[in-house]
């Protein structure tokens, strides 16, 4: 399935301009819009869906309908172009009708995780400045929970118990009584491609989210750059599971889809046991992944008609090299396009070239804006040189990636920020190699090769330092998760008092914690990865703690450390000379010589 030989730098250099092929002519100031680009599928792929979902289908005329009643009904309102809406919603077909609408007029629209409650949904709020929100029923009981900290203007879309008391109408009753027509161009006649579309949350691990800027041109970007890599023409069928608030599902699929007028077939929420028969009944051909859906979909018992389905490219990030091998060879997947960046990311890597476990590939390294800096993990800065500029990474070497900023008059290299202005400083770096210049921290750990392909490492502050050692939890969680049994491996470091560093410990998820068999995990571990590198302890869970787009929080997990009494999970500790992991306890720890957690 991957290639084992090297590619050649040229035909690197092919396969990825057919993917920017589809962007080439877009300029930060040209007067268009993704409402633009809508209406012109709703001429000339109208009657072909648009979105799939529960049993229903909406083709792009029907969308740009529904979206222009949007138009309207907010226009109404006293709405002008450049003012904020929030829209917090389920996934579902609703949801970019709301925000295709508000483009049409030039509005910028607020995308809000569901999963934001109380301060962090009053923060949401605050942080964009939105005057109006939309919200679906079933946010009723969390909106209605803020009813003193609302924007001047709420519609909610649907019914809702308790919903009527912020909500002066329903937004399906302003779209009944608004006209379906395309809005006078006029509306948004001010309106670049430069300008913001919407704002997206980044979906951090810790602390606060923040806003991040999103342009019509970077909409427009991440979907028909997806279109040109996978080859996506008119007979081809989308899959989305991913949440439409976020980058993933809600920019890249659906750009993706307008770009070349195709459907998506959207669920609500992933499931492992319905994924396989909604391709085969859809035949969908193409799929955005997050690489833990894929360990989700490998523990699934194997069954004989395992390849008997459409689905044959496959464009996403976190795919983990044990992972990809597995699932392509299980599943017969011709083409995975695994990437590197994030939603407010001012560059972009893919692996074009199916090489597994490469986050991308930079065959001529000198025309990018892409630079990998060393990183003094131990004391958590940049190495210098002694005129104080940061150092460069040669092959082999792990450092952080960062990217210049551009201000040229296309998206590459252009950083769009956030919301606020001290968080969009603190993401930069200035005077780097000369005076100056500009950077972007991607707070990325990788490292390349010779050929210049790109490896992921860890997230900076992950990595940490044991015996002496620099330990990437994600490299050691990729081995570990080859270890049978446990659906999720989380690797975190945790403070031992009277050690410099911190020990390795993992949370393994088990749904019967019966299941686990600790002398057979240490000699997985001790087999496998170098004596520093196997965890001190372990942890096991029923359920991991996910980030709504499938990120692995480890925060929590380090406070609480392997305190017994704080985590009320089985604990075990590692006994090096017996060969085996023994249950955590007082006694076992005194043993060892392991001083109780002490937490920070």
């Amino acid at each position: 399935m991957s290639d084992a030989a090297v590619v050649p730098r040229e035909v690197t250099q092919e396969r990825l301009a057919r993917g920017y092929a589809r962007i080439m002519g877009y300029r930060r100031d040209q007067p268009y819009s993704v409402a633009d680009l809508l209406e012109e599928r709703a001429v000339d792929a109208g009657e072909r869906p648009f979105f799939i979902f529960e049993g229903r289908s909406v083709t792009f005329a029907q969308m740009n309908a529904l979206a222009n009643r949007v138009a309207h009904a907010v226009l109404a309102a006293g709405f002008a172009p450049g003012s904020v809406v929030a829209l917090m919603m389920d996934n579902r077909p609703e949801f970019p009708m709301v925000w295709l609408g508000l483009a049409k007029i030039g509005v910028v629209t607020a995308l809000i995780n569901t999963s934001a409650r109380g301060a962090v949904l009053r923060h949401a709020l605050e942080q964009t400045q939105a005057t109006g929100l939309i919200y679906g029923e079933e946010c009723a009981e969390w909106i209605t929970a803020l009813s003193g900290d609302l924007p001047r203007h709420v519609w909610r879309l649907g019914a809702g118990e308790g919903a009527a008391a912020v909500a002066a109408g329903t937004l399906d009753e302003a779209m009944a009584r608004a006209d379906a027509t395309n809005p006078p161009r006029a509306q948004r006649a001010g309106v670049r491609l430069g300008d913001p579309l919407y704002l997206i949350f980044t979906s951090g691990t810790t602390g606060l989210p923040k806003a991040a800027r999103m342009s019509h041109l970077r909409f427009l970007n991440a979907g028909g750059v997806i279109a040109g890599l996978l080859s996506l023409g008119r007979e081809d069928v989308l899959y989305n599971v991913l949440p439409l608030y976020h980058g993933a599902g809600g920019m890249v699929v659906v750009s993706a889809a307008l770009h070349v007028g195709i459907p998506i077939v959207q669920r609500r929420r992933f499931s492992a046991s319905e994924f396989w028969p909604d391709v085969r009944r859809h035949r969908v051909t193409a799929w955005y992944y997050i690489g833990e859906l894929c360990r989700y979909l490998l523990n699934q018992p194997a069954r004989a008609d395992d390849r008997d389905h459409t689905l044959r490219r496959m464009s996403g990030a976190g795919l983990k090299p044990d992972v990809w091998q597995r699932f392509q060879e299980r599943f017969g997947i011709e083409q995975i396009c695994e990437g590197l960046g994030s939603t407010e990311a001012n560059y972009g890597l893919t692996n074009v070239d199916n090489r597994v476990g490469s986050v991308g590939r930079l065959p001529y390294p000198e025309r990018s804006n892409i630079r990998v800096v060393r990183y003094d993990v131990e004391r958590g800065e940049h190495v210098r040189g002694l005129d104080g500029t940061l150092r460069l990474c040669t092959p082999g070497e792990v450092g952080e990636l960062i990217a210049e900023v551009l201000d040229g008059p296309g998206a590459a290299g252009y950083f769009e920020g956030y919301t606020s202005a001290e968080a969009t400083e603190a993401k930069q770096m200035r005077d780097v190699f000369r005076p100056g210049d500009r950077w972007v921290r991607s707070g990325d750990l990788v490292r390349f090769d010779s050929e210049d392909y790109f490896y992921f490492v860890d997230r900076v502050g992950d990595t940490f330092r044991w015996k002496g050692e620099n330990v990437s939890t994600d490299e050691v969680a990729a081995i570990l998760g080859q270890f049978p049994g446990p659906q999720i491996v989380n690797v975190y470091g945790v403070r031992v008092p009277g050690n410099e560093g911190r020990a390795g410990m993992v949370a393994l998820t088990y749904a019967d914690a019966g299941n686990f068999d600790p002398a057979g995990f240490h000699r997985f571990a001790a087999a496998h990865l170098a004596d520093y590198a196997v965890p001190l302890f372990v942890r096991l869970s029923p359920s991991a703690d996910l980030t709504t787009t499938f990120k692995l929080r480890k925060l929590e997990l380090q406070r609480a450390g392997y305190d017994p009494e704080r985590i009320g999970e089985p604990l075990y500790v590692r006994d090096a000379r017996a060969g085996c992991y023994r249950p955590l306890t007082p006694a076992a720890l005194a043993a060892l010589g392991i001083a109780p957690f002490i937490a920070d």
